[in-house]
């Protein structure tokens, strides 16, 4: 409650960010990663590239500018669902002439992922070209704000939580319901062709605008932390797509990814490799 203070029982300090937790994910599981990162000129700004280098990717990726460098905290409770609060700084800096700068890049990746703690201007352009180039776009709505139209048009799916898709149901003007139909509707028809909602333990439910809807349980597992865990499906979900395009094992993958990832602590250190993903469906499938 307001104007209470909490007692912790622990405290961790890591690199992360929606971004960089998805490039992170993405890597471990064997994709060729390319993309943009603002960092700033600060203390933060310094841990870049070691935890790039790190995660293997390549620090060409950062675009240092002055300021403060993108931050979050995140609030775990005793059952391991987390609350965060994201401050994008840097991040906020990448423009639309960035995304031209890395045209090359964006014509070539076989899915362009962005998600919000960056601006509209830099993902309007990347999306465009993206899909000017017959790529796959992919859009995770977090930490939300309201979609722009021109975003919308140009993004070929949308993952979103439980939370996000609620919210862009009010955002959309149309009914909130739990198998997320309004949503997709309202979201196919304003140029999206897919929309992924993911539940937490309910799974995760994907509509398309041809019509077909696919369902994906959820693995269980036991939850330490969640930090992380719509990071690891997004990019779990994305390298599959890039590599098979087949709807089905996507989910599937994504969906072992997001429970692999929940069975630590922190976002970093929990994503999965491809061989733990292969584990884990080896063993329940």
């Amino acid at each position: 409650m307001a104007g209470e203070s909490l007692a912790a029982s622990g405290f961790r300090l890591e690199p992360g960010g929606k971004g960089f937790n998805q490039a992170v994910a993405a890597r471990r599981l064997g994709a060729e990663v390319d993309g943009l990162f603002a960092v700033g000129d600060d203390a933060l700004g310094a841990l870049a590239t070691p935890a790039f280098a790190h995660a293997d990717l390549d620090p060409a990726m950062l675009r240092r500018r002055p300021g403060a460098t993108g931050a979050g905290v995140g609030f775990i409770a005793e059952d391991g669902e987390t609350a965060i609060a994201v401050f994008s700084g840097a991040n906020a800096s990448l423009s639309a002439q960035d995304a031209e700068d890395a045209r090359p890049a964006l014509e070539a990746a076989a899915v362009t992922l962005a998600q919000f703690e960056i601006g509209d201007a830099a993902i309007a352009e990347a999306f465009a070209i993206a899909r000017g180039a017959d790529r796959i776009t992919v859009l995770n709505p977090s930490p939300f704000r309201p979609v722009a139209p021109e975003i919308l048009a140009t993004c070929s799916i949308v993952v979103a939580n439980a939370v996000e898709t609620e919210a862009l149901a009010l955002a959309l003007g149309v009914a909130v319901d739990l198998d997320a139909e309004s949503v997709a509707a309202a979201l196919f028809a304003r140029g999206v062709n897919a929309l992924v909602a993911t539940r937490g333990a309910a799974g995760a439910i994907a509509r398309l605008a041809d019509g077909a809807i696919l369902t994906q349980p959820a693995f269980e597992v036991e939850t330490v932390d969640t930090i992380g865990a719509g990071d690891a499906f997004a990019a779990g979900f994305a390298t599959t797509f890039a590599e098979t395009g087949d709807w089905p094992k996507s989910l599937r993958h994504a969906a072992a990814c997001g429970a692999l990832a929940v069975r630590a602590e922190g976002g970093f250190g929990a994503f999965p490799t491809r061989a733990e993903r292969d584990a884990l469906l080896a063993a329940v499938w």
